[in-house]
């Protein structure tokens, strides 16, 4: 029998567990991914763009297409589709495995500064002018326009358009990984105060944190959202391993 999975993606894990299953004669795979960067990286697998409709959407896609399993490998801060895609695999009836790389553990010279979303982040920054880099999605910019008295330095996948409504903001596009060196570079030659970042684990975005311990720079790190995940696998070499058992399971059961 011809095993189906369904992975919902967005990250470089994603795209390696796709290619990796790919590699397993007799799946059929499809990734979805959200459809908010412009120019994807190209994906080893079938791909579809866009949302499900929610819980009940996403389960009557899986039920339609007739998946046998679902994976959730999209970014830990994506915590709607990782909600919903719990509830959709128990509506469907299927396993469920999650991926979710470790988040970034501090390190003895970290100076980190836990907040809880942007908005902290942006009271975090203080009255005074400051600069900052913000290392987030173009998506998540507009609160910094409450307080324009700082300098941004903005980096993102993809062009923000419009612009920030801030005097003093300076823009680059770029896709990770970075280098150790050219991040310690960026922060000193921008005279950098504070990173706004994301916990995001892994290591295609650590060089800025490291590079922020080592020139003394505060990390305003906006922690993970609580959500509670069945099946969590930290890796994508777990990963495989959790989906073929859930697999190997449903053949013994004949299903």
């Amino acid at each position: 029998m011809t095993r189906s999975i369904l992975i919902l993606g967005g990250t470089a894990d994603a795209r390696i567990l796709a290619g990796k299953l790919a590699e397993d004669s007799g799946y059929r795979l499809l990734l979805s991914m959200a459809g908010r960067t412009r120019d994807p990286v190209p994906q080893p697998v079938p791909m579809r763009t866009g949302g499900f409709g929610g819980a009940s959407g996403l389960a009557a896609f899986i039920t339609e297409n007739q998946f046998d399993l679902l994976v959730d490998a999209t970014h830990p801060y994506a915590a709607r589709i990782s909600a919903n895609a719990i509830e959709a695999a128990r509506l469907a009836k299927i396993p469920l495995v999650t991926l979710e790389r470790p988040a970034w553990e501090k390190q003895p010279d970290d100076d980190w500064q836990s907040v809880a979303d942007v908005e902290s982040a942006v009271a975090a920054l203080g009255a005074e002018s400051t600069n900052a880099f913000l290392a987030l999605g173009r998506q998540e910019l507009l609160p910094f326009e409450a307080a324009p008295q700082h300098h941004y330095l903005i980096r993102s996948v993809d062009p923000v358009e419009p612009p920030l409504n801030i005097v003093h903001a300076r823009y680059i596009t770029a896709r990770g990984p970075f280098a150790l060196n050219d991040e310690m570079t960026l922060l000193r030659d921008n005279r950098i105060a504070f990173i706004v970042s994301k916990n995001s684990g892994g290591t295609a975005a650590y060089a800025k944190i490291e590079a922020a311990r080592r020139l003394g720079i505060t990390v305003l790190m906006i922690e993970r959202p609580a959500l509670s995940r069945t099946a969590n696998v930290p890796t994508v070499d777990a990963a495989l391993a959790a989906i073929r058992h859930q697999l190997s399971l449903l053949d013994e059961r004949g299903e």
